[in-house]
């Protein structure tokens, strides 16, 4: 490979004489096919040439061959996959809401259910994102008082909302299913 390029970067042409069976090998391998990984491996040699200068100052120019061409491979094998089209009348899926934003309207209507006091910290600390620890200053409360008040008011809205909306919860607590009314 008698190019200018190498001639300029005798490093390259180092390191290309050094590893390039090795990479072959590799590549080989990796693909399967020995035209594609000498094509592949050529596509690494065009890469480290045009790193030029660059190249020149790597710590391991070895790991970097390799590891180019690793990624060669991967974007091989990512382009090659099989792609089959699909008819044009083929029938749209309803888009279909998770079940946690289905619940909008609930939500809204069980916290005007709520007591005031309930519908004030969840609506501050949960939906408006306050710190606790400011909603306990802004109501001249500790702290733990606040945290006690929030996490009962979240069991009995929980609760309401299970009742007034029929939500259901998988075992992490987290909304599976609800029927609005």
């Amino acid at each position: 490979m008698n190019n200018p390029a190498t001639l300029t970067f005798p490093c390259i042409l180092r390191a290309w004489n050094a590893h390039e069976s090795e990479l072959r090998n590799y590549l080989r391998h990796r693909s399967k096919d020995a035209h594609q990984a000498d094509d592949l491996l050529q596509e690494v040699f065009v890469k480290a040439m045009q790193h030029g200068k660059q190249f020149c100052q790597l710590d391991n120019a070895r790991a970097w061959l390799f590891q180019v061409a690793r990624n060669a491979l991967v974007d091989h094998f990512r382009l090659g996959r099989d792609v089959i089209e699909l008819p044009e009348d083929l029938p749209q899926p309803e888009p279909s809401r998770e079940p946690i934003q289905a619940l909008s309207a609930c939500v809204v209507r069980v916290l005007s259910e709520l007591t005031p006091e309930d519908r004030d910290i969840i609506e501050q600390c949960d939906l408006e994102g306050v710190k606790q620890k400011d909603y306990a200053a802004a109501q001249q409360l500790s702290l733990p008082a606040v945290k006690s008040r929030l996490l009962r008011a979240r069991e009995r809205m929980r609760a309401r909302m299970s009742t007034a909306c029929q939500v259901r919860f998988d075992e992490r607590g987290r909304v599976t299913d609800h029927v609005p009314r």
